[in-house]
């Protein structure tokens, strides 16, 4: 019988939030004011957003491009984490959201480190890749957006990648559902069988973690 992971009780995640997660006041900013925002659960865990920035840590990244800003969290608890001159690109098509988030990353006085580029995502991700300098750059990519074009996304943060790189995918296990055969909407479709694509790509080194709402971390080998 395989090991299974640790399910976690609501005694158990709380004292996770008590022990293991140093939220930082301006991100805990960020989290409150989201809470009380239509979309809501678009919101990452805290555990995941410290997850993410130990990570960008331990590679010192330099690069780092995010697919879906929302309200500026996971973008702000990167800048947080990484020291001197680093550069964070985001992508975001709600105008509302992206105001949000700038006014929490300037208050955090850390507006300086993100360039939001506002539009859909994949036409800014084709303009980067026609621009010879940003193919093969980035050291990481986080995937937090609509997922219907998750492969799409995905190709694409790929070839943006420098060797060793990582790209992040959020919301890989979305609540369950990929593990009920009785659920047929399109998004949980559409992630069931990007997991399988992931899973079977040799391009990658790759790993699905339960962690919020499930966070696949593949490593470009090539």
């Amino acid at each position: 019988m395989t090991p299974r992971t640790l399910g976690l009780t609501d005694p158990l995640h709380h004292y996770v939030t008590q022990v293991g997660i140093r939220e930082p006041e301006e991100l805990k900013l960020v989290r409150e004011e989201t809470l009380r925002l239509p979309g809501a659960h678009m919101l990452l865990a805290p555990e995941q957003a410290q997850f993410m920035a130990l990570l960008a840590r331990l590679i010192d990244v330099r690069h780092y491009i995010e697919i879906g800003t929302y309200t500026g969290y996971s973008a702000l608890a990167i800048a947080l984490a990484l020291e001197g001159r680093r550069r964070i690109i985001t992508c975001e098509i709600d105008q509302a959201f992206a105001a949000i988030a700038e006014r929490h990353w300037q208050r955090a006085g850390v507006a300086h480190k993100i360039e939001l580029r506002l539009g859909p995502a994949l036409q800014t991700l084709d303009a980067m890749l026609a621009a010879a300098a940003e193919s093969g750059r980035f050291d990481v990519a986080f995937i937090d957006a609509d997922k219907e074009n998750l492969v799409a996304y995905y190709e694409r943060c790929l070839m943006l990648l420098r060797p060793g790189g990582l790209i992040l995918i959020d919301n890989t296990l979305w609540s369950g559902s990929v593990a009920d055969d009785s659920d047929h909407d399109p998004s949980t479709e559409a992630i069931r069988a990007f997991n399988v694509m992931v899973h079977d790509d040799r391009r990658v080194d790759m790993v699905l973690l339960p962690i919020g709402d499930g966070l696949t971390i593949a490593r470009k080998i090539i």
